[in-house]
């Protein structure tokens, strides 16, 4: 899909989890315009849909993107763990063959990018997506988008972490190996492991940039 073709939400919305704009950074609508080749009206739109998201603050006259506290971090994490259980657990029951086959293919084609934190967290996105549309349940993948949104504004990925890649890519085999298995209680389980781990890391990298 090329840029013209998506709406001013969706690219400025990638922009920031791409990191091109990162917390605290301001957002100027003339600039974004110019960025994405499309007209001020729109983007104005954009800012003000994504101001009532909460991805973007305002600084005076200024719209500059928003930053997570610690309890804001903490908070989404508990939410993001219970849907994408839930998630994994509605994928081992519905998840058609050929979707499950995609999600083993990801994990192996994925190990080529240890080393690559930027590219691994690109590919996590795609893996996690793929379990989210494998679940066949619309409200839950609403929901989820919701949350995915604000997990753009975390300045950076934990697999950037030492050694976080692989053990990244260890717990989403095991994830996959209870969908495949029809084990709608370990999937939920390995899901949910995965990112008390990813927490975790995250917390203790917070902590050592104190």
């Amino acid at each position: 899909m090329q840029p013209a073709q998506k709406d001013a939400h969706t690219l400025i919305v990638e922009a920031i989890d791409q990191g091109v704009y990162r917390p605290g950074d301001r957002l100027v609508e003339s600039e974004l315009a110019d960025r994405f080749g499309v007209s001020r009206t729109p983007i104005r739109e954009a800012l003000q849909r994504l101001e009532t998201q909460a991805l973007l603050t305002r600084d005076g006259r200024s719209l500059i993107v928003a930053s997570l506290s610690h309890d804001q971090l903490a908070e989404l994490y508990a939410v993001r763990t219970e849907l994408e259980a839930l998630a994994a657990r509605l994928a081992a029951q519905h998840a058609a063959r050929e979707e499950i086959t995609v999600l083993a293919a990801m994990v192996e084609e994925d190990r080529a990018l240890l080393g690559d934190p930027q590219a691994l967290a690109k590919a996590n996105r795609r893996f996690h997506a793929q379990i989210h549309r494998a679940s066949h349940n619309r409200y839950l993948l609403q929901q989820l988008g919701m949350v995915h949104r604000s997990m753009a504004l975390m300045a950076k990925t934990s697999l950037a972490a030492e050694g976080r890649g692989e053990t990244a890519l260890a717990e989403h085999q095991a994830i996959v190996d209870a969908i495949a298995a029809r084990d709608g209680d370990r999937a939920a389980q390995a899901l949910r492991d995965h990112l008390s781990t990813a927490f975790e890391v995250r917390l203790r990298e917070e902590a050592r940039g104190l």
